[in-house]
């Protein structure tokens, strides 16, 4: 067969690619870099690689998911999230039923009470709190507890509402 034929054999037509390409390199004085002594210090590599060696292991998801964490700066947030999403374990039941946490920012968390007696007694207690809710993270990340009370009802009903006292009959 010779190079002017057509053949049928892919095999056969991607060396004689590969050979023609080789042959235009050489002409035009390209260099191969790969060379005797790159391939000695590759193959002295592999001979170097053990499969139970350190590095080889891939890393656990979880120890992926954790650098991740830390990298983006999520670590604390997690955890406060946690926290919150425990609250009623974290707390107790007597508390958890009084009073809901509402945000966290800055190592400030704020918590809100169904009632003013609740609100102070909160607030009284918020050392105690404070110090149960960094036990529970293993270090210091609230730092300020902040209690608030109900949510008053607003009186003000609409755009068009009287400003002022208004009207002194509302209540009889």
């Amino acid at each position: 067969m010779s190079d002017d034929e057509p053949q049928s054999d892919p095999a056969a037509m991607a060396r004689a690619a590969l050979e023609r390409a080789r042959q235009s390199a050489r002409e035009r004085g390209a260099v191969r870099k790969s060379s005797k002594r790159a391939q000695s210090e590759r193959s002295e590599r592999r001979r170097d690689s053990r499969p139970f060696g350190s590095g080889r292991d891939p890393s656990s998801a979880s120890d992926a998911v954790e650098t991740l964490l830390r990298r983006m700066g999520w670590t604390e947030q997690i955890e406060v999230s946690s926290v919150t999403a425990r609250w009623r374990e974290v707390v107790g039941d007597q508390i958890a039923d009084h009073c809901e946490p509402i945000g966290f920012e800055q190592g400030q968390l704020t918590v809100q009470a169904s009632s003013t007696s609740w609100a102070t007694q909160l607030t009284l207690m918020s050392g105690q709190l404070r110090h149960r809710i960094n036990e529970e993270f293993g270090r210091e990340v609230v730092r300020e507890l902040t209690v608030l009370g109900p949510v008053s009802r607003s009186w003000s009903k609409g755009l068009r509402s009287v400003r002022g006292r208004g009207p002194r009959d509302t209540y009889g």
